[in-house]
């Protein structure tokens, strides 16, 4: 593995990227306050696992695509910025029709978070900001001369920084998931709740949409 004094500073570098406020943040935020606490937890399991399609992918080299084909960057950007608008709308959509929660139903909160994992997985994966961000930054902290391979060391680096970046994903799960459980019983609450958490999905991917590489 790199010496020590690389491996302080691609940690400390870590935590900078990791808990400075970013879509991802935004995106689990979005989950809980929409769908509940979760919800939310299940869409940072989802982000997280999708994470590693893109640590793979910069460990293989297959980043590298992104940046040699401009047409196929910007294809996987637009998909993803319209499942995000798409997934914004749906949101805000059922909340017209939402009826105030009460308890929490099991069967419907297991519903909800198989739901907000399967999109989180393809909002990850559709996101090719992450692939070019682990391309960059995960090579700058490899050492030819450490005992692993390069590739090796790129899967190491890589699932910290998705570990990481994760841990800061919770929080905001949990600070959203304060806020909902006292708004639960208020339906109008519930109902502009979940309306926020779709027009920030649909701000997300607009921002996506618009983004250069």
């Amino acid at each position: 593995m790199p010496n020590t004094e690389l491996i302080i500073a691609f940690l400390a570098a870590t935590a900078v990227f990791a808990y400075m406020p970013g879509p991802a943040m935004l995106y689990t935020a979005a989950q809980t306050l929409a769908r509940g606490r979760r919800a939310g937890l299940m869409a940072s399991f989802g982000i997280h696992l999708g994470g590693y399609a893109h640590v793979v992918a910069a460990a293989a080299g297959l980043s590298v695509l992104f940046q040699a084909v401009p047409v196929l960057y910007t294809a996987v950007k637009l998909a993803g910025a319209a499942y995000l608008v798409w997934l914004g709308v749906g949101l805000i959509r059922q909340s017209l029709r939402l009826q105030p929660m009460g308890p929490a139903v099991p069967r419907v909160e297991a519903v909800q978070g198989r739901r907000a994992f399967l999109e989180s997985v393809a909002v990850e994966v559709l996101n090719p900001k992450t692939a070019l961000f682990f391309l960059a930054f995960l090579p700058q902290f490899t050492d030819p001369s450490a005992g692993l391979p390069i590739w090796a060391q790129l899967l190491v680096l890589g699932t910290i920084v998705n570990l990481m970046f994760s841990s800061a994903d919770l929080i905001c799960v949990a600070l959203a998931g304060t806020v909902m459980s006292r708004l639960r019983r208020s339906g109008r609450a519930q109902r502009m709740t979940q309306a926020a958490g779709g027009t920030l999905m649909i701000g997300l991917g607009t921002h996506l949409a618009l983004q250069r590489p």
